[in-house]
């Protein structure tokens, strides 16, 4: 089983999923299939749920709204059992992708592949507003986990293909562009030599009176 839940606050634009698994074994499953827009969560050197916000393509981890990093640092307090009695609770986050899992590690313990992409946030004491809040939108689901990474990788290798296909236009596009100003630069003279131009120009086709114009 999956908690899903909702964050939305005035200060940014749109809503954002927030989900942890409801024990370790299910923690194995989020770790496996996580996403490379998931951001994880967890109390700093205690026993705690894995707590992920799924962010949109391209949005950056490092910059999020402090609203929306309050609530997932809330949520991870108030799903730690010590934690949620302590007050000064630091929360730890980095991305999905982040996370190292070998053999060797207990059921639900990760690792960080770059210690440089961890943050930190410290919780002074828990909020109640805030941890009900995101409870009443908590919805329980039973996923496929593995079907939705399937769907996913899809749906990112199509976005993908049509992201270099798109720059390959837009290159080709420029680079004819280019080709072409280099070529009317060239032959910006050419029409003052062509034949036409030249007979207009020429005196031997005109008659002997043709200095009176001047006259």
């Amino acid at each position: 089983m999956v908690y899903y839940f909702t964050s939305k606050r005035e200060e940014y634009d749109r809503s954002y999923v927030i989900y942890m698994g409801k024990h370790k074994e299910e923690n194995e499953d989020l770790i496996k299939y996580g996403r490379d827009t998931d951001l994880w969560f967890h109390a700093d050197n205690l026993s705690s749920a894995h707590v992920y916000v799924r962010l949109e393509i391209g949005e950056s981890w490092e910059s999020l709204p402090e609203g929306l990093l309050e609530d997932c640092a809330q949520l991870t307090k108030a799903n730690s059992i010590e934690g949620n009695k302590r007050d000064n609770v630091v929360i730890v986050y980095t991305p999905w992708s982040n996370l190292r899992k070998t053999n060797g590690m207990a059921v639900g313990q990760v690792g960080f592949k770059k210690e440089k992409q961890v943050r930190k946030v410290h919780v002074p004491t828990r909020i109640n507003a805030i941890v009900n809040r995101l409870n009443k939108t908590k919805v329980e689901k039973f996923p496929d986990l593995q079907q939705e990474n399937v769907d996913y990788q899809k749906l990112r290798h199509a976005s993908s293909r049509a992201e270099q296909s798109a720059r390959m236009k837009r290159d080709q596009a420029e680079a004819n562009a280019k080709k072409k100003a280099a070529w009317d630069k060239e032959h910006a003279y050419d029409d003052m030599f062509s034949d036409e131009n030249l007979a207009r120009s020429s005196n031997q086709s005109r008659g002997n009176d043709w200095e009176d114009d001047f006259m």
